[in-house]
């Protein structure tokens, strides 16, 4: 099982479409593929037409009452038939854990002891985060092998993109715990100076980590949404799609060049 974890502390960057994007592409391919969503709006849950309040499983039962067998922890997840993914559903409850739990001990590693024992039912996890650091942010990190910062082609979300790499390096330092990563510059616009100078800043400030394509804004992503279903799924020869299709290239040549090493 991999697990690649989706983040940034800004939102509207493409964090849910990434994740939704891409998950329908490796389902697509035969791959068996879970998206979590770790954020308490729930934005992934609604993507795919759930209302997260009235679902009768959601991740914080993971959080609340951890399963300790596969079957407890197969019985809270969805079954996409449509886009052949399954869903770990989020609810607004998923807010109050900080306050919560904070002072339970092992708080930060539920995910990655859960996702244990779904290792053989999944080939890869694709984790949502929510846009702020806490428990859920900590658990998303923990959990995964390779981080996907999705980054907005304008100014301030570079700015985001500063916190977020903050964040990521005390992360590494308090859990000893490596984590690879790739920044995805996304919603570029090749007819505006702001897309065009904002990529340019990328590049120079972030060199290797940053991936050489862009994700271009395409319309399609907010109809497929509206439509409850993958992009791939339903308009697999857009420049957005064809665009998501080159970036799992990567990733998966990627995850297999680590697997060499």
């Amino acid at each position: 099982m991999k697990v690649w974890t989706v983040a940034n502390q800004k939102g509207g960057v493409g964090k849910t479409t990434s994740v939704a994007a891409l998950g329908g592409i490796l389902a697509a391919r035969g791959h068996r593929v879970l998206l979590l969503d770790c954020d308490p709006h729930a934005s992934l849950t609604s993507y795919f037409g759930f209302d997260s309040e009235k679902l009768s499983h959601s991740l914080f039962d993971w959080f609340a009452q951890e399963p300790t067998s596969r079957k407890q922890a197969l019985n809270t997840i969805l079954t996409l038939k449509n886009d052949k993914v399954h869903l770990m559903p989020a609810s607004l409850s998923l807010a109050t854990l900080d306050k919560k739990f904070s002072s339970r001990e092992g708080m930060g590693l539920i995910v990655s002891k859960v996702l244990k024992l779904l290792k053989d039912d999944y080939d890869y996890v694709l984790i949502d985060c929510p846009p702020i650091l806490g428990i859920l942010m900590i658990n998303a990190l923990a959990a995964c092998q390779f981080l996907l910062i999705p980054v907005q082609t304008e100014y301030l979300a570079i700015k985001g993109l500063e916190r977020m790499m903050e964040t990521l390096n005390m992360v590494i330092k308090a859990q000893h715990h490596t984590i690879g990563y790739k920044i995805v510059p996304t919603m570029f616009d090749r007819r505006t100076r702001a897309s065009i100078k904002a990529l340019r800043n990328m590049r120079d400030e972030f060199g290797g980590h940053l991936w050489d394509r862009v994700i271009p804004v395409d319309t399609k992503f907010r109809d497929a949404s509206r439509l409850h279903r993958t992009p791939s799924n339903l308009f697999p020869d857009t420049h957005g799609v064809e665009a998501y299709e080159k970036l799992a290239d990567t990733l998966l040549l990627m995850s297999e060049q680590s697997k060499v090493a």
